[in-house]
């Protein structure tokens, strides 16, 4: 046996000891704790602890004093002292190592009930994995938990909690554990009903005096029963003769998703770049670029001559496999790799990009993006995309307290 394999039987059959703690929270009981085991000159293997409700929680595991009786009567004195329940087992071993196939899994509701959590509990369970670890990600405006999860491949797992997510009216994401999920780099949105409220090119149709008809045509072209190339050139030449300042009627009347500005500005604080591709056009999505502090853009450019609009548009047209290039354009641009990057869209010509990138995101989607999507969210709350990062609430509150407006 190597050197390392006599470390490791050495380690699962050393006598170990675990202390747990449970009681009211208040400042220095941790510390009150832990000065009792200094005392015994105990090795400290691993510890723990969580607040609920002013209700503290701790766990310390240690080597095993010789005198455990000992310590057990000392620390049933500290109990009293200090009106909090303290228990002492003796055991061998660390913690049992987490199994092959880990996975992060959050699940979002708007409420979250404890049916439904115990539903994704029910399930996770049926497919033999076992639940590590049970983190709060956001309690308003929505409530987001976080399962660490080890046992089950992400993608087995994936499938079977997407189907009770839809029986219990939960949003559930179930991505890789480890490093990648917490690498990615890069944000490419898709614009019209996902950055933005509403598509632009029916605010514009309204202005032509021409939006239901329009409109039908981009719902078909969403769904992806119509060819979006077609479709576009279809709804542009609705728009022939309006007057260029139309535009900037629009871009003032453009109300952003509930959330857009907040995953922005987190993001960028940590260094993430951003990059919008819209099958919209340029003319509005420049500016919003430069608003929001956008790193890259690319969409449509319509044709404006003598200030109004021709009724065509200049240059290739962004379309489904037009936004997967722009993706992968951008990444190489910001040098990340493509399994760094999340994509978030809503209609059938994201389709291509959501399934290049590290993580595709269907944000309030048709059913055919949410079916091939890695993940949906179905709350119109654009910061969510934050809790699936593994970045709470209360974090996002605290930057935003910290950083001068």
């Amino acid at each position: 046996m190597s050197d390392l394999g006599e470390v490791e039987r050495a380690a699962a059959e050393r006598p170990t000891v675990l202390v747990t703690l449970t009681g009211t929270d208040r400042p220095g009981l941790t510390s009150a704790v832990l000065s009792t085991l200094a005392t015994r000159g105990l090795e400290v293997i691993d510890a723990e602890q969580v607040v609920l409700r002013g209700r503290l929680v701790l766990g310390v595991l240690l080597s095993a004093p010789r005198d455990h009786k000992g310590l057990k009567e000392e620390l049933k004195a500290l109990a009293s002292v200090l009106d909090v329940d303290i228990s002492v087992k003796k055991g061998v071993g660390d913690n049992e190592p987490r199994r092959k196939g880990r996975s992060q899994v959050t699940v979002i509701g708007h409420p979250l009930s404890a049916a439904g959590l115990a539903a994704i509990a029910g399930r996770i369970a049926d497919t033999g994995a076992n639940i590590d670890r049970i983190s709060r990600m956001a309690r308003y405006p929505v409530t987001a938990m976080e399962f660490a999860v080890s046992g089950a491949e992400p993608e087995a797992l994936r499938t079977v909690l997407a189907q009770e997510g839809v029986r219990q009216g939960l949003d559930i994401a179930v991505q890789d554990g480890g490093l990648y999920r917490r690498a990615k780099r890069l944000i490419v949105m898709d614009v019209d009903s996902t950055l933005i409220q509403g598509e632009v090119i029916e605010m514009l149709a309204a202005h032509a005096g021409r939006l239901a008809e329009v409109a039908a045509v981009t719902e078909q072209a969403m769904r992806g029963e119509l060819d979006f190339a077609e479709s576009l050139r279809h709804r542009v030449a609705a728009l022939e003769g309006l007057p260029a300042t139309a535009l900037d009627e629009v871009y003032a009347a453009i109300e952003l998703a509930p959330g857009a500005r907040t995953l922005v500005r987190t993001l960028k604080r940590l260094g993430y770049q951003f990059a919008i591709v819209s099958g919209g056009f340029s003319q509005i999505t420049d500016k919003l670029a430069a608003e929001l502090g956008i790193d890259y853009a690319m969409a449509n450019e319509l044709e404006i001559v003598d200030g109004k609009l021709t009724g065509r548009v200049v240059g290739d047209i962004v379309d489904r496999p037009g936004k997967a290039t722009a993706l992968r354009r951008f990444a190489e641009r910001a040098g990340t790799p493509l399994t760094q990057t999340v994509a978030i869209g809503d209609g059938a010509n994201d389709l291509d990009m959501l399934a290049a990138a590290g993580l595709g995101v269907a944000f309030n989607a048709k059913p055919v993006v949410r079916a091939a999507a890695d993940t949906h969210l179905s709350v119109p709350y654009l910061d969510t995309i934050l809790y699936l990062l593994g970045i709470t609430r209360e974090e996002v509150e605290a930057a935003d307290a910290d950083t001068p407006t």
